[in-house]
């Protein structure tokens, strides 16, 4: 593994003079003439529109939100909107996005878009198994769609949409510096710059942190109930999570006129096993991933009368590294006892992406009441190398005697993966049509045609009408698509997981009924009620990857936000789904049915906020077949006292993470077989207890 490098704090302090003399601060009011503020969005159709008419359930979180939460990572905003649950993976201890009920350890159901651009790794379907979390001193806005994308984004826009736009140089307006440190031995430093050199305007983020992570204690684990069967005392449960984590994260955008160019570059090292990969704890597992992405885009509004056209290419190279012990010392093989292995089972799988991409898009308006977006494109992506390293065979028996001297280069002969690559072609097309005033309809359809597994078209309606000047209404229905990943197209050389090259893609439909209504200035509430039907979901059956299973799902969401008084605003959602295995006619599990959240924003005396936060969680149901006790719910409390100094330069946040040390758990994966007749994790996995963060910047 690499170690980090240790003068990335002394670069970010090199930088902090460029620019300042260039460009003035901004505020934070200021920037909605920039960059929009929450009543617009522009995910939805490829076009800035106010949300309430935008032809989908969309939610936006700004910047100035992000700042008077105090957050530090992306996870801790995503909390916040409404039928959007933030769960835990095993695989590292990473996020699952858990939308209207969709839950799945590897989370590839939903689609994260950086300033416009998937970055979808292709081995599991997400946004990559070393994740690390995601910084967000960056980000000027966020927006979320619930429900269907794939008409417009194609693949992986199945249960919602996360697009994060970052700071462009005149939102950062000059030189920005900033640091925080509180529990868990968290440290980061950062530098934001946005300036303009000659004609080029510049936006330069360059940031550094780490942490030792919560390390909550889980009372049992895999190898304890491997050391029940087998008389063996070789499980580090009780012990804490391994969840530390070290990261770098930088980009430089520069625009010019029509064009910009984007490159951006996130290095995660030392980052944790969390509740180990096998479920086993791991307390000096580690994985290093690394991601750098570029574009360059081409953008003219007025390309020729009535026409706005885009051209855009972008590049991903994702890289993947692990070491780690799946079962510890003193172990015996699974299946294979009583093999034991001297050093643990240990396994280290690399592995290397490249993806490409190419799209021309464009709006058409000279049909009257007509506002048409075309677009085709083609995106390549492929792993083109792997590389690994363990002591044990396929079987899972051991190589030698199991030790660290057994490690043993199976690269060539035996790896978990060979390199593969996919292809595809698409095309779409919109039209938003204000047929009747007050009335719009906007119907799309795009094909993706996949070099793998064939071709599969999305179809998307909606219907708006803004009832009177204060209400609108909307009907919605749309259909999306999951492609399946290569982990479940082409895993080999695992006698629990074998991959299929004949799946088909996972498909759901959904329709939606959502209403807008500001009853008098201070007051905004929204209501939506949806149904989905997904079906050919991807399972492993007897080992290997079938499209098998349906699962429906119906909710509703609701959301206000009250200005009380000038100096107080309450905003807050509840969100209620219940998401049926069509095939058990049971809860489809793991998913809270009730999710509530409430805001409180108090400038209590000039300079100084005071928000509070509550996040209640309702009770999850464990899926068909397991037995244990539906696991509880919990209530967080989150205080940020916020301030900016007297000539506001200086923004201080002092920050208090579940208040009241509640005991929070999320669900453990049901993972009982003939082969294992016991759950892994049997006690859930365990979320920080009460924490603190303390964080500055100061604008130059």
């Amino acid at each position: 593994m690499k170690q980090v490098r240790h003068g990335v704090l002394s670069v970010i302090l090199m930088w902090a003079g460029i620019g300042g003399a260039n460009a003035a601060p901004v505020e934070e009011e200021d920037l909605a003439l920039a960059y929009g503020d929450k009543t617009f969005v522009t995910i939805a159709t490829g076009a800035q529109q106010p949300i309430t008419r935008a032809p989908s359930v969309a939610t936006v979180v700004t910047a100035e939100d992000i700042k008077a939460m105090g957050a530090r990572d992306l996870d801790e905003v995503l909390e916040t909107v409404p039928g959007l649950h933030v769960s835990r993976s095993t695989l590292g201890n990473s996020p699952v996005y858990v939308i209207r009920g969709i839950h799945r350890n590897t989370n590839p159901q939903v689609l994260m878009l950086v300033n416009g651009i998937p970055i979808t790794s292709i081995f599991e379907g997400n946004r990559g198994d070393i994740w690390g979390g995601l910084p967000v001193d960056n980000i000027a806005r966020i927006e979320v769609i619930r429900g269907p994308g794939s008409a417009l984004y194609g693949a992986d826009a199945f249960a919602g949409v996360i697009n994060i736009i970052t700071k462009s140089a005149g939102e950062i307006g000059g030189t920005q510096l900033g640091a925080r440190g509180g529990s868990f031995d968290t440290k980061d430093a950062w530098i934001l710059n946005g300036a303009k050199w000659g004609e080029i305007d510049v936006a330069l983020y360059l940031g550094a942190g780490s942490t030792e992570g919560a390390n909550s204690t889980v009372s049992a684990d895999a190898q304890t109930g491997w050391d029940g069967l087998f008389g063996t005392n070789a499980s580090h449960a009780p012990g804490p999570i391994n969840n530390g984590r070290d990261l770098i994260d930088g980009q430089l955008d520069l625009a010019h006129e029509r064009l910009r160019f984007r490159i951006g570059y996130q290095e995660r090292e030392n980052v944790g096993s969390g509740v180990g990969v096998a479920q086993a704890l791991d307390p000096t597992g580690e994985s290093y991933s690394e991601r750098i992405t570029s574009d360059l885009t081409y953008h003219d509004q007025n390309f020729a009368k009535d026409w706005d056209l885009k051209v855009q290419a972008n590049y991903l190279h994702y890289k993947e590294f692990s070491d780690l012990t799946l079962f510890p010392a003193g172990a015996f093989a699974p299946f294979n006892p009583p093999d034991g292995f001297v050093d643990g089972m240990i396994g280290n799988p690399y592995k290397w992406e490249r993806h490409y991409g190419f799209e021309t898009s464009a709006f058409y308006t000279g049909v009257e009441n007509h506002r048409v977006r075309t677009g085709v494109g083609y995106t390549k992506r492929e792993i083109y190398k792997v590389r690994e390293t363990k002591n044990f065979n396929p079987d899972f028996s051991p190589i030698g005697t199991g030790s660290q001297d057994d490690v043993t280069d199976v690269s060539d002969t035996v790896p978990f993966l060979r390199p593969h690559s996919r292809e595809a072609r698409y095309l779409y097309a919109q039209d938003e049509w204000n047929f009747v005033k007050d009335w719009t309809l906007t119907a799309g359809i795009r094909h993706d045609d996949y070099s793998d597994f064939g071709g599969t078209t999305n179809p998307r309606v909606a219907l708006v009408w803004e009832a009177a000047y204060n209400v609108t209404a909307k009907l919605l229905y749309g259909t999306a698509f999951r492609a399946p990943a290569f982990t479940e197209l082409y895993n080999i050389n695992n006698p629990v997981q074998v991959g299929n090259p004949q799946l088909k893609p996972e498909k759901i439909r959904t329709v939606e009924a959502a209403v807008s209504w500001d009853p008098e200035p201070s007051l905004k509430l929204n209501a939506n009620v949806f149904r989905y039907e997904m079906r050919d979901m991807i399972r492993f059956v007897a080992t290997t990857a079938q499209n098998t299973g349906e699962q429906t799902g119906t909710g509703f969401e609701l959301e206000a936000t009250w200005d009380a008084l000038k100096e107080w605003r309450l905003s807050g959602n509840y969100s209620y789904q219940r998401s049926i295995d069509e095939a058990t006619n049971q809860d489809a599990g793991n998913a809270p049915h009730h999710h509530a959240y409430l805001r409180s924003d108090w400038r209590f005396i000039p300079g100084w906020m005071l928000t509070a936060q509550l996040n209640a969680i309702g009770e999850r149901r464990r899926v068909a077949g397991d037995t244990r006790p539906n696991l509880d719910g919990y209530e967080t409390v989150d205080l940020t006292a916020s301030t900016r100094g007297a000539r506001k330069q200086w923004d201080v946040a002092f920050s208090v993470r579940n208040l009241f040390d509640t005991d929070a758990r999320e669900p453990s994966p049901f993972d009982m077989s003939a082969a294992q007749p016991f759950i892994s994790i049997p006690d859930d996995i365990p979320l920080p207890g009460r924490w603190y963060l303390l964080q500055a910047r100061y604008q130059l």
